[in-house]
This record gives structure tokens, C-alpha cells and sequence, in this order.
């Protein structure tokens, strides 16, 4: 094993990509002056100059420019997004979709013939298997290599979505030993047959050898869309609801204790007029229980299940409404 991960080190690497993320920032000079006899000096911006304020990662998918990388990494829309390939070429990027759910974004650069990675299954994945995680170590150390295991799976950990600044619920995490830093967001986890089966996105602070990478499959259908529709197409069922939890079922006397309850959410109404939902028969203070026959539960949420269906796919929902059980079908929109 210790011959075979430089061989797919060396394969791998001229696909990976540094992501360096500038802004254009006001400069500021001293300026003097007096006040009640005292000399002062005060900053008047003088001009605004390009500044490098971050960067991270990313890895070629196709020859013809596409780039996978994390949302948050390119979350700023006023930032300037500089690609460098392995070989110290640079592109400016367009930032072709982001998938906010998934913290996946996909870039294009103007190029050709572009060396690729392979995208594996994040399903097939094992603990204690061999991984190996590439990326642009703290935005400087570009194609820093490091190793490890698998050491988790389905993990769970709360972040923070840097463009609403709302807390956000990262799911279905690989959790590895393999040194995850800040700027290796974006970068590929890469197996021993030297495909791509996640991107690194987080790690926690304070704590050793424990980073987390998003699984690629998700990525995977987010390209296929790219390539078919220029866009991503988010299903779309139109409902607000909360997640029912043991404590919230008991405070109200519900008759489950998982499952979807449709509420309004301020002054915004539990369905969506003339939504899928809506024109389905759903209606408000029901409960969905399933949808396409998998039980929603608070790891197995209703937003998740979605995903899996394409827009126009209709979905059966298991409903409780008033203790009956009922089925509806859905046919599902796109969301906007």
C-alpha cells in the first residue's frame, strides 16, 4: 500500500486545482491635521487596490473547464475567483451553480483538454479504509497530500452558511483522520483506485485528527444536471414545516413522534399557493409521515428524501391528518 498511494498521488494531482479569492479594497493613507491647537491624523481612503482574502480548493471533472469546489469557498459575489492549475496557468472563474443544501458549487474556466478526476461512489465507502485528502493547505501550500482512514460515516456537525450567516445542519458527513486545514475546502478525498469519493469541507477546531468531507454522489447528479440543463434542478414540493421530535410531540399531544408537521412559519403560510403540495390535497396541521415510501425521521428528513426524486416525478406522501392516515401523490415543481 505505501508503493501504491504516490502512484495515485501523482495521477491525481494535475487535476486539482488552488481557488484564490481576491477583492478589490479600499487603500488608506494619514492625513494630518489640527484640532484646538493638537496635531491629529486621520485615514481618507486613497485609492482601492486588488487584495488576496482567501483561498481554497477544487479538481477538474471535465476536459473542457468544469470544476467542482464547496459553496462556501466561492460564497462571496463580490469577490474575484482565480483558478491555478497544477501546471501554474491561471483562469478567472464563472461560477456556473451552487447548491446550497449540498455546500457544493461547480465552476467553468476557459480551457481545453484539461486533465480529469473520476468520480467514485461515496456509497461503497468502509471504515477504516484508506483515503487520501489533497488541497490548497491555509490558501498557500498548494497540492499538500495527507492520508488516512475513513474513520466515520453519516456524520452530523452544525456550520454556518457564510452568505446568510444562518446556522445551517451539515448531513451524511465522512468523517476522516486524514489533515483537513482551512483551504483544503474543495479539494477531492480520493481512494486507492484514485477516484474522487468526497470533497473536504470542515474541520473542528480544537480537536485533533477530525475532519469531514461531503460524499461526492450528490456532486455527482448536481454535474449530470449541469451538463443536461446548464442548471441544477432543485425538486420543488412546496410545503413549510417543522420536524417532529419526541419533546415537541409531547408538549402537543401529537399522535407520532417523527414525521413532518405542516405549520405556518411566521407570516408565511405551511403551503405554497398553487404548489405541488397544495395541489396534491395536503393540507395545514398535516403531518407527513413518508414520502416515496422512506419514514421521515429527523436523520432522514423530508428535505434529504426529496433529493433523491427529479423534478416531474410524482411522489406518494403517507399523510396523517386529524389521527387518519391517508396517501397522497405529488407531482413535483422546480425550485426556484
Amino acid at each position: 500500500m505505501q508503493e501504491l498511494i504516490p502512484q495515485v498521488v501523482k495521477k491525481i494531482l494535475p487535476a486539482v486545482v488552488s481557488i484564490t479569492i481576491s477583492k478589490n479594497l479600499p487603500v488608506y493613507e494619514q492625513q494630518p491635521s489640527s484640532f484646538f491647537g493638537f496635531d491629529n491624523f486621520f485615514d481618507v481612503p486613497k485609492t482601492r487596490k486588488k487584495v488576496k482574502v482567501g483561498g481554497g480548493s477544487g479538481f477538474i471533472v471535465d476536459s473542457s473547464g468544469l470544476i467542482l469546489t464547496n459553496r462556501h469557498v466561492i460564497a462571496d459575489p463580490k469577490a474575484e475567483y482565480i483558478v491555478i492549475l497544477d501546471n501554474e496557468k491561471q483562469y478567472r472563474a464563472q461560477i456556473l451553480a451552487s447548491d446550497p443544501l449540498n455546500d457544493i458549487a461547480i465552476l467553468a474556466i476557459k480551457a481545453k483538454n484539461l486533465p480529469t478526476l473520476t468520480l467514485g461512489n461515496s456509497f461503497d465507502l468502509n471504515l477504516g479504509q484508506t483515503i487520501i485528502a489533497v488541497g490548497n493547505v491555509l490558501g498557500t501550500f498548494r497540492n499538500t497530500v495527507s492520508v488516512g482512514v475513513v474513520s466515520g460515516l453519516s456524520r452530523e456537525i452544525m456550520g454556518g452558511d457564510m452568505i446568510t450567516g444562518q446556522p445551517i445542519k451539515m448531513r451524511r458527513l465522512i468523517q476522516t483522520d486524514a489533515a483537513i486545514n482551512p483551504g483544503n475546502s474543495g479539494g477531492p478525498l480520493i481512494n486507492l483506485a484514485g477516484e474522487v469519493v468526497g470533497i473536504n469541507t470542515a474541520v473542528v477546531f480544537l480537536a485533533e485528527n477530525v475532519g469531514f468531507a461531503l460524499p461526492i454522489n450528490p456532486a455527482k447528479r448536481d454535474l449530470e444536471h449541469i451538463q443536461k440543463y446548464g442548471k441544477i434542478k432543485t425538486p420543488f414540493l412546496g410545503v413549510r414545516y417543522i420536524p417532529i421530535t419526541k419533546a415537541l410531540s409531547e408538549k402537543y399531544n401529537l399522535a407520532v413522534k417523527q414525521g413532518a408537521l405542516l405549520v405556518p412559519m411566521g407570516l408565511e403560510k405551511p403551503l405554497v399557493a398553487n404548489g405541488p403540495a397544495a395541489k396534491a390535497g395536503l393540507q395545514e396541521q398535516d403531518i407527513i409521515l413518508e414520502a416515496g415510501k422512506e419514514k421521515i425521521t429527523l436523520k432522514n428528513s423530508l428535505e434529504e428524501i426529496l433529493q433523491k426524486f427529479e423534478v416531474g416525478d410524482e411522489v406518494e406522501l403517507k399523510i396523517l391528518r386529524r389521527k387518519k392516515k391517508i396517501t397522497l401523490k405529488a407531482k413535483l415543481g422546480e425550485k426556484s
